[in-house]
């Protein structure tokens, strides 16, 4: 298994997330029922989510596992910026379903984000994304203040995306 670059593995599942790092919290309704959790749920599991949003990715299981290999990729031939990871922790569970993977050496960041689907009590099915960071390549230090943009964005249209996708709507790229 690959080295993680940051000491506060699994720290995505506590409220608090670790000092030093920029944080993110979205969190955003997709659907409703039980049919579309589990539908929200396949897709943020299987890497159906982030490859409908656009994102290039090589995984070594067909669904998320703890110590499963992601190798995530944005951009086209030389500009192409990939992004090693390891899955940390997953929730398999009756109402809650996501997982959550941490950097390893050649990403260019450091730290860990979650992808989690949650049904609610008056059935409205809700996905987060949290995620602790900060740089860890030059150019990642140099586009400073940008990258906590570029990725709250990115959660934003991973929300937009699984909405499209839990209550059956066309998914645009």
């Amino acid at each position: 298994m690959s080295t993680f670059t940051y000491p506060e593995t699994g720290a995505t599942r506590q409220e608090t997330l670790p000092a030093g790092y920029h944080h993110l919290r979205h969190r955003v309704p997709v659907g409703t029922g039980r049919a579309a959790f589990e539908t929200a749920g396949r897709a943020v599991t299987t890497w159906r989510l982030h490859r409908a949003s656009g994102v290039k990715v090589r995984a070594g299981a067909a669904r998320a596992e703890p110590g499963a290999v992601v190798a995530c990729a944005i951009g086209v031939g030389p500009l192409r910026l990939a992004a090693p990871c390891v899955v940390v922790w997953t929730a398999y569970e009756k109402d809650r379903t996501g997982f959550a993977y941490g950097t390893t050496g050649g990403h260019p960041e450091c730290g860990e984000e979650s992808f989690v689907v949650e049904l609610a009590d008056d059935g409205t099915v809700w996905f987060t994304v949290t995620a602790f960071s900060r740089p860890a390549r030059w150019y990642t230090r140099l586009a400073g203040p940008v990258v906590p943009v570029c990725q709250l964005w990115y959660a934003r249209r991973l929300g937009r995306t699984l909405r499209r996708i839990a209550t059956g709507a066309p998914v645009r790229r």
